[in-house]
Order: C-alpha cells, then structure tokens, then sequence
C-alpha cells in the first residue's frame, strides 16, 4: 500500500505515512471539508511583499542623498535645500507604506485560507486555530510569537515535513529584526532631527545637519538588509505552499456525501437501470460483516 498523499510506501508496523503524516488508507483530502484557493492569493501577496520590500529601499537609502543635499546647502546657505530633504524623504516613503498597507491585508487572507485548507489534510496537527491567522497579526506582544507558529504549522502540513523549514525561521528573525528596529531606528532619528536648528545660520548649524545624515545611514543599512531577508524568504514561502496546497487539492476525488465512517470509493458507482438503481444522493450502503442478506 503506497500513501495517497506523498505516494511512499506503508509501514507494517506504522499507521501513519512516516515522510508525511498522513493515515494509510485516508485520501489526501478528506471530503466535505471547505478548502480555498491560494495560488492566485498566494501569488498576489507575493507580489505585494516583494513590492513593499523594493519600495523601501529608496526611503532607508535616502540619508546618502540627504547628506549631499544638506552640504550644498552649507555652501550655498540655501535653507531650501535642506526643507527639500525632508519633503523628499516624506514622498519616498509614501508608496512603500501603501504597499506595505497592501501586502499587509493579503498576506493576513492567504494565511487564513492556507491555515482552513490544513483541517481537510489527514494527518495535519495545527496547534493554533484559524482564528489565529488574522488575529496573530493585529494582538499586541501575540504577534511576535503567533504568526510564527501559524506559518510553522502550515509550512509543516503542506509541504510534508514533519519538522518545521529552516526558512520560516530565517523569515520570521529577519522580519523581527526589522519590524522592531524600525520603530527604534524611526524615534531615534525623529529625536535627533528635533533638536536640529530649524534655520541654520552659520557652517556649524548647516554641518549638523550633514552630521544628521551620515549617523542614520548605519541604522538604516542594517533595516534594508533585514527586510530584504525577511521579504525574499517569505514570497519563497508564499510560493512553495501555495504550490503544495493547490497540488494536493487539485489532487482530491470527489466521493459520494456520506457518513465520514463510509469507505470512500474512487469513481462513482455504475448506473443501473430499473427499480434497484441506487439514488444520486446517497452511496451505496457498505456490505457488512455478515455479507448479503439472505445469503
């Protein structure tokens, strides 16, 4: 007997697929269950993630320019200048928030749906409910752990592996390495800009703000390097389980609507013309122990 989920072979001594998890004898997914489409969610939050990730770059990127334009402001004495930094620097970081607005609304649907599709898997062990897909993402001090775990388990139950990928892992530390630094990297140059004179007069004033500049670049390389990492891993993620899940879907049977203790049957049941035709709403009844009555 070969898994109808992964296609290795039974164990005599194992109940339960030993690549996957799932009960010999179980189809790879269990009928009357809902199941949901990811490939073309999976696909645009993928490209969503992958959009928020670019979109930042320019805005962490911008203290290079910044620096510039706060010494020819020096050199000129252009005020200007230096007022044209921080309208430049408020533009850039407009598309990466609509972005990051974007992904954050798909990224939250395609991970409820992949976590529903795992209750039709046999064999699949979530620890977290569904519920838990959407509200990981939004509960204070839950959404450093939860998504995490939410993820894992998906990860572990759609793409046959009985530990969790080493990619959730690098994905979800990157992702907190950013996500966290941000706010810090963000309020600490919101209080250095503060004290900054708002009309500089002479170099010094003018160099403060080239100083400015150059001291938030450090912070912001280390952010791009993190979301980069946390982005790429999870588009890869995003791709590799929807894939999985639309290949074990698109591998079910439909079988007959019936007592989920009923053998499943592969096709349905040849007609029969005549009073004894079974009715197209019910399977045939299981032969008992006993065999025919009357037998």
């Amino acid at each position: 007997m070969h898994c109808q989920t992964c296609g290795d072979v039974a164990s005599p001594v194992d109940p339960d697929c030993q690549r996957c998890g799932t009960p010999f004898g179980q189809p790879p997914v269990l009928p009357g269950v809902p199941t949901y489409p990811v490939r073309g969610l999976g696909t645009a939050a993928a490209v969503a993630v992958g959009a928020a990730t670019v979109l930042y770059l320019p805005g962490a990127l911008f203290p290079l320019i910044g620096a510039r334009m706060a010494r020819a402001a020096a050199e000129q004495g252009d005020r200007d200048l230096l007022l044209g930094a921080a309208v430049a620097e408020l533009l850039l970081g407009l598309p990466y928030l609509l972005a990051l607005l974007t992904a954050a609304v798909l990224v939250i649907i395609w991970t409820w749906r992949a976590r529903k599709n795992t209750d039709a898997f046999p064999g699949a062990l979530p620890s977290l409910g569904p519920g838990w897909a959407i509200a990981g993402w939004l509960v204070p001090f839950a959404n450093f752990v939860v998504p995490a775990r939410v993820v894992a388990n998906i990860a572990r139950d759609s793409l046959l592996r009985r530990t969790t990928p080493a990619l959730v892992g690098v994905w979800w530390a990157a992702w907190l390495v950013f996500s966290v630094g941000d706010r810090v990297v963000s309020r600490g140059d919101d209080q250095r800009y503060s004290r900054l004179t708002e009309w500089p007069q002479n170099d010094v004033e003018y160099g403060s703000y080239v100083r400015y500049y150059q001291d938030a670049l450090g912070g912001r390389l280390l952010l791009s390097v993190a979301c980069l990492v946390a982005g790429i891993s999870f588009v890869v993620l995003v791709r590799r389980i929807s894939a999985a899940q639309q290949d074990r879907l698109a591998r079910a049977v439909p079988a007959w609507p019936g007592h989920p203790g009923w053998p499943a049957s592969a096709t349905p049941a040849p007609a029969v013309a005549g009073p004894d035709a079974p009715s197209v709403t019910s399977p045939p009844p299981p032969a008992g122990a006993g065999g025919t009555i009357g037998a």
